[in-house]
């Protein structure tokens, strides 16, 4: 296939991903459910003999083989597209953030670990599933999105309530976890054993690896920040014409992604975890550098592949063989509500015994969504072949779910306790 073809149909399918996006947004629901819909659809609507994305592929003259080329530089796209996502993540995760959270966030984060993690387990297990496959449910279970939540959070002029503090630290703090637990999972998958040693080595290996960026963007890098901050501001002292010179520290930023990606890779631990921990080592300057604003323009290409890419995996034809998997997705759904609600709502309740129950609900529903997180974690099990197709479309429904499910129920609970205009009390602050 010539590369102007290659070209045509991406942008074709990129294009389709931004207006998917972009209806979706405008109904009110996160884009990212429009371009995994638009991912299933291309490749389950038929175009006479082909496929919708077989078509668009074959710059609309289909032959045999000819979807291949695409659809492997879209497989690339959406690698680099979720180490990019991690990355913005990481950015977002200051470790000043995670020491100033308090024992409430602590708690609600790793409640919210345990109860959906066994909840996944045993709810695979009992089904007939294997020991990895179980544990790729309980880490998908455990995921949140931030993302979802603090969108409405700060449409709702909230940020300053207990509840969203509360919730937002224990989504970091969750990452964190998350982070460790698929690590562990994804370490434990690929040495296909399942002896002592081994779950110590890959957990000792994630937690160490983990501690050890904690530590450097905690307490080495401030010391170099302001070590060259003191130097400029003594040269400029000596020198009113002095000028400083100038790192683009976006590219050294993609540079450190990549790296760490590669580095989680060799230390057998999955590259979004290194991409995740490379982003943390900039949170603290990533505003001053503009890091983020940066990384959303080259997200807003990769991370679009991602999800269509999510979309593509999707098999419907499964659900349509076999009804029954329907059941089961609604079955994983209701349980991924109510182990995170109950499990974060617990973990509040520990920490603060008279917290109202408005507020435990609050900080229960806020924890819910699974974004694209969860989806994350069922993309590199079906990477591995842990996960079969049913199970990774099974993961997938439950994801997009409580991503639409829980921002409406979290604005009426909000609404409820802070009626407009949401005046916060003094006793609602932290």
């Amino acid at each position: 296939m010539e590369i102007a073809q290659v070209i045509l149909a991406l942008a074709v399918i990129f294009i389709l991903a931004k207006v998917s996006s972009r209806i979706f947004a405008k109904l009110g629901v996160p884009g990212l459910i429009g371009e995994i819909i638009l991912g299933i659809l291309i490749v389950s609507i038929p175009v006479g003999d082909y496929s919708l994305f077989e078509w668009i592929a074959s710059e609309f003259d289909p032959s045999p083989g000819s979807s291949v080329t695409v659809h492997e530089i879209i497989e690339v796209f959406s690698e680099l597209g979720v180490i990019f996502l991690l990355f913005t993540v990481g950015l977002e995760t200051k470790v000043t953030d995670l020491t100033s959270v308090g024992k409430a966030a602590l708690l609600v984060a790793v409640m919210g670990v345990i109860v959906p993690f066994i909840v996944g387990y045993l709810f695979v297990t009992v089904t007939g599933g294997n020991m990895y496959t179980s544990m790729f449910m309980g880490a998908a279970m455990v995921a949140t999105s931030v993302g979802i939540t603090a969108r409405v959070i700060k449409d709702m002029k909230l940020m300053d309530a207990k509840e969203s503090r509360i919730i937002i630290g224990a989504a970091v703090i969750d990452d964190i976890l998350g982070m460790i637990v698929l690590a562990i999972v994804s370490g434990m998958a690929r040495t296909g054993k399942v002896d002592v040693v081994n779950i110590l080595v890959v957990s000792l290996t994630a937690i160490v690896f983990v501690l050890a960026v904690l530590f450097v963007a905690g307490k080495v890098i401030p010391i170099i920040y302001d070590k060259i901050q003191a130097q400029r501001a003594e040269k400029i002292l000596k020198d009113p014409n002095y000028i400083p010179p100038g790192f683009n520290m976006f590219v050294v930023a993609i540079a450190t992604c990549l790296a760490f990606a590669y580095v989680a890779d060799i230390a057998g631990l999955a590259m979004i975890i290194g991409a995740f921990l490379a982003g943390m080592l900039f949170a603290e300057h990533a505003w001053e550098w503009k890091l983020e604003e940066k990384f959303e323009s080259i997200s807003a290409l990769f991370v679009s592949f991602f999800f269509v890419y999510v979309g593509m995996n999707v098999d419907i034809q499964v659900f349509i063989d076999d009804p029954a998997l329907l059941g089961t997705a609604l079955i994983l759904i209701v349980l991924a509500c109510l182990t995170k609600f109950v499990g974060c709502g617990l973990g509040a309740k520990i920490a603060e015994p008279h917290m109202e129950m408005s507020s435990v609900s609050i900080i229960g529903t806020g924890m819910m969504p699974r974004g694209e997180v969860g989806i994350i974690v069922a993309l590199l099990g079906l990477g591995m072949e842990i996960l079969s197709n049913d199970m990774y479309g099974i993961i997938v429904l439950m994801c997009i779910a409580t991503t639409i499910i829980a921002p409406p129920i979290l604005s009426v609970l909000f609404k409820k306790k802070y009626n407009s205009p949401y005046a916060i009390r003094d006793s609602d602050r932290l």
